[in-house]
């Protein structure tokens, strides 16, 4: 892809890689680059010093700030105040837990920013992993327990919690970037992701406590591995950007090396001094502060400002990128890295296309013994005599549903596509009725597996002691939405919709190339005999009406 006159969104763009994928993107002249960030200060002084470098001359730059993991209206606000808000954590826990759909997008802080300026390509640096996983679900699990043991659990204790954990919000996340990013024409999606834990094994000793490794470091590769799984799916997705992934497996070093005050979370760190040695046994206990004091100081000395990691010593830098541990990668070489495969030249450090790549796809010796599998199981039909249209244990229940309206159609036009595509909708609404009335087998086997039967008219319907798609279940009481979801539905509207189905799907086999034209089609036997089949015509409704049609085989 050409980045020239592209508007481009670097997320977490004032950070150390970021950064350096900012120079490398406005070398190559972009219309727009917009810098996000966590916090004004930082998205600001990003731009501030991109400019002052006088790199990407012409470029727009623009500054964007706040936490894109939460509602918009709360992306200014820090989590801790966002979950101590009963209000805010409701709502926050409605976006989360609800449907993704036009309204979660505006909703979010995310969706609104890709929405406000429409990227042609999304560079996401931002540490997803760390974000979630340093929410630490361990100890809300252990202060969740607590508070049962003492019999104080209450609302505020179950959304806290609900709030920390890692997979509904990963998952909401990734939804409203695809829908987002989809609206607004995005091109390219480019995720700098992480392993977790540098590049290093379980045996890795650079942890947060003294388990190798810690379970919030673990925590932290078990939502980097399932992020990455997502991204495989959002690159098999029709309609979607193009997606890929760069995956550093080394620390990432660095932005300056300087002396002077050593700064923690952007804080200084005070320098603490002991005033008297104190018992063990008591070392620990609320009495134990006045065994220190604040020297009214700050600590200084030279360190190398790795940024978002933080400030390193001498020595501690020397350990960590020592000869077979962490070692280290620069910011600028996964910058290349990633301009490189957003302009289509393959870096071969792209771990979506790695799993293409790797994963075992469909087979043409499946593919020859799915034939030999349908006929024996259509001779063994005849044989028995009975006509097993679905045992809804596959899903969803729209599925079921289409297979037993097929089935209902091929018994009323004879088995003739050609036929089903000049049917009287209201005729057809009548028969079907009849046919639910007389046979009996049919009836029972819908209505076994959960699917109620909606009656012509509309407002009546069949139902068996199991309801697999219900207003309750649902969520809503609207009779068409239901309907379309999971009940078999007798009403003329609905043959009418099947009646334009099997016209299209004649109209397109008669228009379309035959074998003698070569392999430009997905030809299949009933294409030309025109009979109904309905799983076909199921898979034809998914693969066509709701774009469910795979991408990468």
């Amino acid at each position: 892809m050409d980045i020239r006159g592209k508007r481009i969104l670097i997320l977490g763009g004032s950070g150390l890689v970021g950064m350096a994928i900012a120079r490398e993107i406005l070398a190559h002249r972009p219309d727009a680059l917009v810098i996000s960030a966590l916090t004004q200060r930082e998205a600001e002084s990003g731009v501030e010093e991109l400019r002052a470098e006088g790199v990407g001359e012409g470029a727009e730059l623009v500054a964007e700030w706040g936490d894109i993991f939460v509602p918009d209206a709360f992306k200014d606000r820090r989590r801790t105040e966002i979950l101590a808000d009963p209000e805010a954590r409701s709502t926050l826990l409605d976006n989360l837990y609800g449907g993704v759909g036009a309204e979660a997008v505006e909703c979010s802080a995310l969706g609104a920013l890709l929405l406000r300026h429409r990227p042609a390509i999304v560079v996401d640096c931002i540490n997803t992993a760390t974000v979630f996983a340093y929410q630490n679900v361990f100890s809300s699990v252990a202060r969740l327990r607590e508070k049962a043991r003492e019999g104080t659990v209450d609302l505020d204790a179950v959304e806290t919690h609900l709030a920390t954990l890692y997979l509904p919000q990963l998952i909401h996340h990734v939804r409203v970037a695809m829908d987002g990013m989809r609206r607004a024409g995005t091109e390219m999606y480019l995720k700098i992701g992480t392993a977790g834990t540098g590049g290093m094994g379980l045996n890795i000793p650079f942890t947060h406590s003294e388990d190798r490794p810690s379970r919030m470091l673990l925590a932290k590769s078990s939502v980097a591995g399932a992020h990455t799984l997502l991204l495989f799916l959002m690159a098999r997705t029709p309609g979607g950007p193009a997606v890929k992934e760069i995956k550093p497996t080394a620390a990432i070093s660095w932005k300056r090396i300087g002396a002077g005050e050593v700064l923690r979370g952007g804080r200084p760190i005070r320098r603490i001094d002991a005033t008297e040695s104190v018992e063990v046994r008591t070392a620990f206990d609320a009495s134990a502060g006045s065994s220190w004091k604040d020297t009214g100081e700050t600590l200084h000395g030279v360190f190398l400002d790795a940024g978002e990691n933080g400030f390193f010593s001498p020595p501690e830098f020397e350990a960590l990128t020592a000869l077979g541990l962490m070692e280290f990668i620069t910011p600028e070489e996964i910058a290349q890295d990633a301009v490189r495969e957003i302009r289509g030249y393959p870096t071969g450090h792209d771990v979506v296309a790695a799993l293409d790549a790797s994963t075992s796809g469909p087979t043409y010796r499946a593919g020859v013994l799915r034939q030999s599998a349908m006929s024996r199981m259509e001779a063994l039909e005849a044989e028995s005599g009975t006509c097993c249209v679905a045992f809804e244990m596959l899903g969803p229940p729209r599925l079921s549903k289409l297979l037993f309206e097929a089935a209902i159609l091929s018994r009323l036009a004879g088995n003739d596509l050609g036929i089903a595509a000049t049917l009287d909708a209201g005729d057809t609404a009548s028969a079907a009725r009849r046919l639910i009335e007389e046979d009996s087998d049919l009836r029972v086997r819908i209505l076994s597996i959960g699917l109620p039967i909606l009656l012509p008219e509309g407002d009546r319907l069949l139902r068996g002691a199991d309801v697999k798609v219900s207003p309750d279940a649902d969520g809503t009481s609207d009779p068409d939405r239901l309907a379309e979801r999971g009940w078999v539905d007798l009403r003329p509207a609905n043959w009418e919709k099947w009646r334009r189905r099997a016209e299209e799907i004649v109209h397109r086999v008669a228009t379309t190339p035959g074998t003698d034209a070569g392999s430009r089609m997905d030809l299949e036997p009933w294409h030309t005999t025109k009979s109904i089949r309905p799983g076909a015509l199921a898979a034809w409704v998914f693969r066509y009406e709701d774009g469910g049609e795979r991408i990468r085989r």
